[in-house]
Parts: C-alpha cells; sequence; structure tokens
C-alpha cells in the first residue's frame, strides 16, 4: 500500500468539484440525483475560478482536481474554467456523462485548454446492459467513441465501473475492453446506497471480500483501484503476507464461490496467470483523509457519496474547511472508529467506508456493513507493515 508523500492533515490529495448537477442521463446508481435543467444556485465562472484558487492555495505540489457532475458539459464555460484551473497550476481532469455532447471536438477543447485526463463510466459488458444502467439508450456508443477519441487527442482516460449484484458478472469482460483498449486505470467504484443508489442491491460482505480478492488478482495485468472499499487495503496487505508464505490464499481469507467463479472467468480471459506489469498499490486516501467533494453550490463534503457538509466555500476558505474543521480533523482520527472497525487491526490503513455506515446506520463512526472481517482473525498483519510505502 502506497502512502501519501504530503501531510494529509494539511493538503488533500485530491479535490472533486461537482460543476452542476445537470445532466440528461438517468443512471440508477446517481447519488447526485441529477436533473435536466442546472441549479440557479451553482457556483458561477467567477466563484468557481475562486474555488480553485483555493485549491491551488494548499501549496505545491497542488491536489488533483477533478470536475465532475452531473454532466460537466451542460456548463458553457467549462473550457474557460479548465484554462483558468491550469493556468493557476492544477492538473485538472474531467468526468463527463456519456451524452451528446460528448464530441471529439468537445474533448479537443478541454486538452486544448490544459486538461489532462477525462473518467469516463462503464458499467456493463454490453451496450444493452450499460444503457439500461445508464436510463438512456446509446449511450454505451457515444462512450465507446469518447474512449476512443480521448486517447487519440492525448488525454489520458480513467474508466469508473460502479459494481452491484446487477453487474458483478460483468467485471471479467469490463476488465478484458480496458486491458484491450487502454486506459490509465480502472476504478471500480462499491455502491454506498445514496441518491438513486439507495433502489440499486449492493453485494454483501462475503461477496464484496471476494469481488475484492479477484481484483487483486487482476492487478498484475490491469491497474485497478476501488472507491468506497477501503478494505482492498486490507485486502492488498493480506494477500502480499500469504504471497510470501506461500500460504493458500482461498482457505485462509475463506473466500467464496463468486470469487472462484470471477477467478474462472478472468482465467478464460487471460487477465491472471500471466504478469503484464508491476502492480499497483493502493493509495492511503478516504473521505477527509486526502480527499475532498465540493458541491455545485459550494458545500464541502468529505466525499460525494457522504452528505454531510462541514462549510461552504461562499463563506469559508476550502483550506480552513478541510484543515481545521470538527468533521474533516474528526474523520482523520481512527480513535473515532466505533463497532468493528474501532476494533480492527488495520483501522488506520483501512477505517471502512464512513459513506456507507452513515448511509446504512446513520452514524458516521459506525463499522463498514460491507466489510466481514473479524478483527484478530489474521494471525499475521504485523507482518503486512512491510508492505507499506510511501
Amino acid at each position: 500500500m502506497r502512502l501519501p508523500r504530503q501531510d494529509v492533515g494539511q493538503r488533500p490529495f485530491i479535490v472533486i468539484w461537482e460543476a452542476t448537477q445537470a445532466c440528461p442521463l438517468a443512471c440508477l446508481h446517481c447519488r447526485a440525483s441529477a436533473r435536466p435543467a442546472r441549479d440557479p444556485a451553482e457556483l458561477d465562472t467567477d466563484e468557481a475560478t475562486a474555488l480553485m484558487a483555493q485549491v491551488a492555495d494548499f501549496g505545491h505540489p497542488a491536489p488533483l482536481f477533478v470536475v465532475t457532475g452531473g454532466d460537466p458539459f451542460q456548463r458553457p464555460d467549462l473550457e474557460t474554467l479548465v484554462r483558468r484551473g491550469t493556468e493557476l497550476g492544477l492538473a485538472v481532469s474531467v468526468s463527463p456523462s456519456g451524452t451528446p455532447t460528448l464530441t471529439r471536438d468537445a474533448l479537443a477543447g478541454l486538452r486544448a485548454a490544459g486538461a489532462r485526463a477525462v473518467s469516463l463510466s462503464l458499467d456493463a459488458a454490453d451496450a444493452a446492459g450499460h444503457d439500461g444502467f445508464r436510463g438512456v439508450p446509446g449511450v454505451w456508443d457515444l462512450t465507446a467513441r469518447a474512449w476512443r477519441d480521448a486517447l487519440d487527442l492525448g488525454l489520458k482516460v480513467q474508466i469508473n465501473t460502479t459494481v452491484t449484484r446487477r453487474n458483478v458478472g460483468d467485471l471479467p469482460d469490463i476488465a478484458a475492453g480496458v486491458r484491450d483498449r487502454g486506459a490509465l486505470l480502472w476504478s471500480v467504484f462499491f455502491l454506498v446506497p445514496t441518491g438513486r443508489g439507495r433502489a440499486l442491491s449492493a453485494l454483501d460482505a462475503a461477496e464484496t471480500e471476494d469481488v475484492l480478492n479477484a481484483l487483486y488478482d487482476l492487478g498484475e495485468v490491469v491497474a485497478v483501484k476501488t472507491t468506497e472499499a477501503h478494505h482492498f487495503r486490507r485486502v492488498c496487505l493480506q494477500r502480499d503476507v500469504l504471497a510470501r508464505r506461500g500460504e493458500d490464499h482461498v482457505r485462509a481469507l475463506g473466500l467464496g464461490p463468486l470469487y472462484r467463479r470471477l477467478g474462472d472467468l478472468l482465467r478464460e480471459r487471460g487477465l491472471t496467470g500471466r504478469p503484464q506489469r508491476t502492480r499497483r498499490p493502493p493509495l492511503r486516501v478516504s473521505a477527509g483523509n486526502g480527499f475532498a467533494f465540493v458541491s455545485h453550490r459550494g458545500d464541502v463534503h468529505p466525499s460525494g457519496f457522504l452528505p454531510v457538509p462541514a462549510g461552504n466555500v461562499r463563506q469559508r476558505s476550502l483550506v480552513e474547511i478541510y484543515r481545521d474543521s470538527e468533521l474533516f480533523t474528526g474523520l482523520r482520527d481512527p480513535g473515532r472508529l466505533g463497532g468493528r472497525c474501532g476494533a480492527c487491526e488495520f483501522r488506520a490503513v483501512c477505517g471502512g467506508s464512513r459513506a456507507r455506515a452513515y448511509a446504512v446506520t446513520g452514524d458516521l463512526w459506525a463499522e463498514d456493513p460491507s466489510c466481514g472481517y473479524l478483527p484478530g482473525s489474521f494471525p499475521r498483519a504485523e507482518e503486512g507493515k512491510e508492505s507499506l510505502a510511501t
């Protein structure tokens, strides 16, 4: 596991700004519950520029800055904002939706304005599944075209996938697509029941453990990370220890039938067993702990999936909110954690999803219900410390 080089109590690794909630899609999992029209209370161009100046005020190197939505292309000033952020010294990326606004010319405009990368969502292995998840026909084709165009224009591409019971069997085919088409990173999001995502069926704790271990197996072929599955860090440490000892991870970790099914599919697609790249260790960044989210109205949250504000950039600097607010400083203290998360020997490197704990229990500090690990049950946890790296 990698540790951030900067002091995350003073400077986040990444800041994500929800530029708008406007979006013509009707995605089943949308945390923003996006709507067709823009909110008149959005940060305007000058206010958004002031926000980016605040991000730059964290110091060098500045946090990564991601413009998301809704669909950022619903803002006519998007190119202007990317250019201003770049001039302020920020590494700006954009996370657009697969809509008719996602054209080659639009991507070229972002590139010319200074954008470094785009992230695109792919939530099924075929057009029918993806378009059904996104609620609008044709989104698969628009996304596939944008993927090709972005790479051709010199933009880095990250592919995002939200995993639920509905699409978990598609993960090996999506991974094969990431390998074959090329992407900087595959980010697998584990469902947090917030926004429209409350209506979807998430994996249970045992299934989540199986998927995380399958993603670990994939890591020598495809660069993969997880979002809202911080226990992937524990899995990586456990697997490293077991590999060094030559022990059977399936038996030692009690993995189940979903792991075996996904493993078979990964092997069939040539995605395991033949290392092709250096494994990308997960980075210890989580809600409020190296991460900040700013809403379209300027409210500052520890995560886009955690609807608890700590302040607003219209009234107080993002730097002050991140460094000094009770919410953010509390999230950087593993001693605040309760339940199994509080008792866990891996709590300092994991901490569980605070967003999921809050969404399910209403308690920000409760244990993460998607983690089934029993504290103390891995007898060689201390050996995992050898795998920590900066």
